[in-house]
């Protein structure tokens, strides 16, 4: 199978895109944190702050400060024990426990990982593991790395300005065992709602950051002694608290770089990381793909010169939408409601300004710095559709979203719910239940003539930071919204037209009142 195959495979014909025959062994299943062996380490405070209201103004973090902030964005915060409901297929009536985190993952497998570039007080510099098991950092490398750094990112941020840089990483093995190649979409789309709860996070505690999709990856992967066979970096997002120069375009950059030339400055370092799967199998599509995405000089790296228009199709009815102000709430408790329902939601009528609030906030939060603009991004590359029900004055049907008109544009009217259940591939959520099921969209060609084999995970990764914000604006509502990629994106597709307009369905988001769970759950706080 070639890697075009693979992609449109992964898109719309997963049996044709995993390995045939492969069953799951649960009982060699991986980790869901990695936990290094044999490196100094550094506990970070357990006296996290309880709420986090607003933004904080700039203030130089120290050690303390930056512990709050990584549990906040990847740390364990809270364990739960569940059973099977009763008409359930599984014969085993065995508790499910889990230990969650603030960022959702599929299947709760948390494939990826957070290291940081650390310079703070009471912290010697380098770069660190953040050991989410145990609330700690790990030291990897000591030392000043800014201009290593700098280079890895085409010298298009000032990182001597910054107080750190945050690596997302995945470790292919962590949810391929489960599954299979599909696991290739998964983690892109992962990696885009951990980016997604980090920015969000960085918004509350006073720091300004960037999100870098294009860098020099076996210099960065190098820098942090990680093996590109099992696991390799997807973003970098330096963070400052003083005045920097974010450059998209590389207008600063006086030579090309290349991650051979990089990786000579630097000796390499051996670490070694408890694998609890005493067979891991080889995942050759996952590794072929990452391969295939890599840029190995900075010359290589591209810039959209001008905004994309986001295609909206001229519907003859339009839906005016009310105009809403921003919520205001607390950041900590609305992470500590999030839910994912999937036979809790219950039908219940939706209004106008929910609906509206919901969309407002998702798309104004999702305006962030970025190296693929050359400005700061004001209109996202990927679109939101939906299919509503009982939405208070708005007929039932499926529709476009305009952010910039704030108005949704009709594209079929009608009830859509039992048209969208066949099109899943389980039937753990119950549609019919469900007042507003959203669909995010983007170009079917990944943006493959600007960005390679690399656009596809950088769109996997844009839905995923949307998916992130449209969850916490739901739960700030009272609601509770359950991402999903077991869905038919030829059904979907069809449904909005993707096809006329080049696009196609990244994931199925359904959303709406949910009764609560019987479970055990506690959280990991103090």
């Amino acid at each position: 199978m070639n890697l075009e195959e693979f992609l449109h495979n992964l898109q719309f014909d997963m049996d044709k895109a995993n390995q045939p025959n492969v069953e799951v062994d649960w009982d060699d299943a991986p980790l869901a944190y990695k936990i290094y062996r044999g490196l100094p380490t550094v506990p970070l405070s357990l006296e996290v702050p309880l709420t986090l209201t607003g933004g904080e103004p700039p203030a130089k973090p120290n050690l303390h400060r930056v512990g709050h902030f990584l549990w906040y964005v990847f740390g364990t915060t809270q364990w739960s024990q569940s059973v099977f409901p009763a008409d359930s297929k599984e014969q085993d009536s065995y508790p499910i426990q889990s230990y969650r985190r603030f960022a959702p993952s599929g299947g709760a497998l948390y494939p990826n990982e957070l290291y940081v570039y650390l310079k703070v007080e009471e912290l010697p510099d380098g770069v660190y593991h953040y050991d989410a098991a145990h609330h700690r950092l790990v030291l990897l490398r000591e030392g000043d790395f800014d201009s290593y750094l700098s280079k890895a990112l085409g010298n298009r941020c000032d990182i001597s300005s910054c107080f750190g840089t945050v690596f997302v990483s995945t470790m292919f093995w962590k949810n391929f065992f489960k599954y299979n190649n599909f696991a290739y979409r998964l983690q892109g789309l992962d990696a885009g709602v951990l980016m997604g709860q980090l920015l969000e996070v960085a918004k509350r505690f006073g720091y300004a950051s960037g999100v870098y999709f294009q860098f020099l990856d076996s210099a960065i992967n190098h820098l942090l002694g990680i093996s590109e066979l099992e696991e390799s970096v997807y973003s970098a997002i330096p963070l400052s608290v003083e005045v920097t120069n974010w450059s998209a375009d590389g207008r600063s950059r006086n030579k090309n770089i290349t991650s051979e030339q990089l990786i000579q400055e630097l000796p390499a370092i051996q670490t070694e990381h408890l694998e609890r799967s005493q067979c891991v199998k080889e995942y050759p599509m996952i590794s072929a793909m990452n391969e295939a995405s890599k840029l190995t000089s900075t010359g290589s790296f591209s810039v959209y010169r001008r905004g994309k228009d986001i295609d909206i199709e001229q519907a003859e009815c339009t839906v005016p939408l009310p105009p809403v102000t921003s919520l205001s709430y607390d950041f900590a408790e609305v992470c500590k409601k999030r839910f994912s329902p999937d036979g809790d939601f219950v039908l219940g009528k939706v209004s106008q300004e929910q609906l509206a609030t919901l969309l407002v906030e998702a798309m104004t939060s999702f305006s962030y710095r970025n190296d693929l603009d050359e400005a700061y991004r004001r209109e996202p590359h990927v679109s939101i559709y939906c299919c509503l029900y009982n939405v208070e004055g708005i007929p039932n049907g499926a529709y476009q979203y305009d952010s910039t008109e704030h108005l949704l544009r009709e594209i079929r009217p009608g009830d859509y719910r039992l048209h969208l259940q066949t099109g899943m591939s389980m039937d753990n959520v119950n549609l019919l239940q469900v007042p507003i099921c959203l669909h995010i969209a983007a170009d079917k060609d990944f943006d493959k003539e600007e960005l390679g084999y690399r656009g596809y995970r950088i769109k996997q990764m844009e839905a995923g930071m949307l998916v992130q914000r449209l969850l916490l604006a739901a739960s700030a509502l009272g609601i509770g919204g359950h991402p999903l990629l077991g869905f038919d994106s030829n059904l979907t597709d069809e449904l909005y037209k993707l096809d006329e307009q080049g696009k196609t369905s990244l994931i199925q988001i359904p959303i709406g009142p949910y009764r609560p769970r019987p479970w055990l759950k506690g959280s990991l706080r103090s």
